[in-house]
């Protein structure tokens, strides 16, 4: 996993809508200075500001925002708790993490709590930004300590021979989501792996299901990603 190469931003004459951006922190002048940052993007705009993890849940239901972005240490609920509500109650909704701790083990918790990005308050001028756009395209976004925290914990419970982390998906699995891609039907990806049309369905429902994908262009964008076709 590797930090997404910078993009520059869309051209201000797009008529795209800008991302719709939940910003929640205990500290409303470290709001304002994010907001700053923010707001200053053409496709970016905070439109509801939140001082704790309980009011971050409400607004979030209230606002339908794109993108979420918490900080770990708040009052009532920690970021961390409210990160893991909000993937529970709305799947779609895209999750980064702003905060002073450089913490391995928040850092995992962020992770597994849904998060799609780990962003430290000291460099949020320089990687903020980026991280909302890449969280948009579905990108992991993680500052090179965590890069290097991740690929220690893959080595170290592979020395230890623990047991490392399963396929996300299986090899039929697999087979099917790069037929998909390559924008075979049902009917033709049944009859290329001789297998019924209600089987290739199940497993089509379950690759969106594992994945937390919506519809084919997003299957198709992961399998390129995942190097199964050409972009």
């Amino acid at each position: 996993m590797t930090m997404p190469l910078s993009s520059p931003p869309p051209d201000r004459g797009s008529t795209a809508a800008p991302t719709r951006i939940l910003l929640a922190d205990d500290h409303a002048l470290v709001r304002r200075g994010v907001r700053l940052i923010l707001d200053g993007e053409p496709d970016l705009t905070v439109v509801a500001e939140a001082g704790d993890g309980a009011e971050a849940i409400d607004l979030a239901r209230a606002e339908r925002p794109d993108l979420a972005i918490l900080d770990i240490a708040m009052p009532r609920l920690t970021g961390l708790q409210a990160a893991r509500e909000l993937s529970r109650v709305m799947p779609g909704l895209r999750i980064l993490m702003l905060t002073m701790y450089d913490n391995e083990q928040y850092f995992f918790e962020a992770l597994k709590a849904g998060a799609a990005g780990y962003v430290l308050k000291s460099v949020a001028d320089r990687d903020l930004v980026e991280a909302c756009r890449a969280a948009m395209r579905d990108e992991p976004f993680l500052y090179p300590g965590a890069v290097t925290a991740l690929i220690r914990n893959f080595l170290d419970r592979a020395k230890d021979g623990e047991e490392l982390p399963a396929r996300a998906i299986t090899e039929r699995e697999e087979e099917i989501l790069k037929l998909v891609a390559e924008g075979h039907s049902s009917k033709e990806i049944a009859e290329l792996l001789v297998i019924s049309v209600k089987t290739v369905e199940r497993h089509r429902a379950n690759l969106l299901q594992k994945l937390g994908l919506r519809d084919r262009l997003e299957l198709t964008r992961y399998a390129i990603r995942a190097g199964l076709i050409e972009p």
